[in-house]
Parts: structure tokens; sequence; C-alpha cells
């Protein structure tokens, strides 16, 4: 069995504040439930996974969520890396531990088996999920995502991972240092090497090659996994997002 995590901890500081006064962006209401909820329910639908510890603002979400034999609610800190441990400190003994973002309230069960069961066909540290271009926009046409551009096509990535617990502390700083460097192209090639960035920028890098290079940056082995499923790589950070859903599930006004 899989243990899951689910982060819900990020205030509601940024473009959601326009279109919610709710003080965490897990707690925007969709319909009549939080945007958690529906990533909660798809979790629970997968029979792959038996503990899900959820990291966020315990008090306020209990009131919403039962805790049971299998449902942790945990306070969250201030930091990713810290939630992230507090999270794992309550799934003790898990092996594959899945860490999915509170924002994706898209995501199905069937989604996260397809992701699972590929995972399983390799052997690796940490599984992360990419999304074909062509796969989001037939599903929804007028979805907004950043998308990278590789020898094989156009990808988004996911808003879930599978990893091996006994990596965390190790590889979460240096993967932290990536996602500080990913505006700058001076920071970028000083951790990257401006060769492999100058191969990047002109779309000759391949799938494989990228996955390499972090691989070796982080000092584990990744795999990524193409998942045919859009709801993977569709989460909710600005208005047209959230127009989006509201519009998909039915709840436009």
């Amino acid at each position: 069995m899989i243990d899951a995590l689910v982060l819900a901890g990020s205030p509601n500081n940024g473009a959601l504040s326009s279109c919610s006064k709710a003080a965490y962006e897990a707690m925007i209401t969709i319909g009549d439930k939080l945007m958690v909820q529906y990533v909660i329910e798809a979790i629970r639908k997968c029979g792959q996974i038996n503990r899900v510890a959820i990291v966020g603002p315990r008090n306020d979400l209990a009131k919403y969520i039962n805790e049971d034999d299998h449902i942790m609610l945990i306070n969250h800190g201030s930091e990713l890396t810290e939630n992230v441990l507090l999270g794992l400190n309550r799934l003790p003994g898990s092996k594959r531990v899945l860490l999915f973002t509170s924002d994706i309230p898209l995501i199905t069960h069937i989604a996260i088996e397809d992701f699972i069961m590929q995972c399983e066909k390799v052997e690796a540290d940490l599984y992360y999920p990419i999304v074909p271009r062509e796969v989001i926009e037939k599903r929804y046409a007028y979805c907004n995502r950043t998308y990278v551009s590789l020898k094989e096509g156009a990808f988004t990535g996911g808003n879930m991972f599978m990893f091996n617990p006994g990596i965390i502390e190790e590889c979460m700083p240096r993967g932290q240092k990536l996602v500080e460097a990913r505006k700058s192209p001076i920071k970028l090639c000083r951790i990257v090497g401006i060769m492999f960035l100058i191969k990047f920028l002109m779309r000759n890098i391949t799938l494989k090659e990228a996955q390499t290079k972090v691989s070796r940056l982080l000092g584990i082995h990744g795999q990524v996994v193409i998942s045919m499923y859009p709801e993977v790589g569709v989460d909710v950070d600005k208005p047209s997002d959230l127009d989006l859903v509201n519009a998909y599930l039915g709840l436009a006004q």
C-alpha cells in the first residue's frame, strides 16, 4: 500500500485573493466543498492508497474534514521542506509516498491510479508526471498553462509526485535551489551548466537528457512519467483557473 501527503498550508495572498477571502488557498470554496476536499475525495477512491496526511491549518480544516484511522490533519509550518517532513513524521514505515498539492480540484482517482501503475513499472527514487500540451488543450481548450519545449514536444508539469521518503532530507534543499533559480539565467547556468542551458533554450534537449541532468543535480534516480490525463497538469493559481474549474464542474454562475 502507498501513503499520501497533501500540502494545504499555502496562504491565500496571491492572485486568488481577489476571488475568495479564505485565509488559505486549500480552503477556497468551489461549489459546496473546499478546494482540498476534491483532492482528498479522489485520493480516498484509490484502492492502492492507505493513510493520508494533510498538512495545513489543522483547526480550520477539522471543521470540514473528519479524522479517522486513515485521515490525519497536521498543523503546517512555514517552509515547504518543513511541511513535507511534518507529514512524513505521521507516516512512519512508508516505502513510497504520493505527494499532492491541494489546488488540483479536477484530479480523479483514475488519473492517480494510472500514475501509480506507470510508476510501478520502473524502479526510481522520485517519479514526476508531465502532460503533453495537446492533451491539456484537447480537454481544456482555454486553459493557460506554462509549457516546456523539448525535442519530443511541449509538456506541462503535473501536481503530484511519488517518492521514496528516505531521499527527502538530502534532495529537498537541492531541489529548492533549482526552483529559486528558475527565473535567473545566471543562477541556472551556475547550477546546470551553460551548454545544457543553451541546448535547452534552443529546444534541443530530449526528455531523457533532461531527466538524467535533474537526477544528477538532485543526487537521486528520478523518473519522468508521461500522463495522458489532463487533470494532472491543471492547478488553480489564478482567477482564470478558478473560472475554468467552476465551468467544467458546472458551477459557473
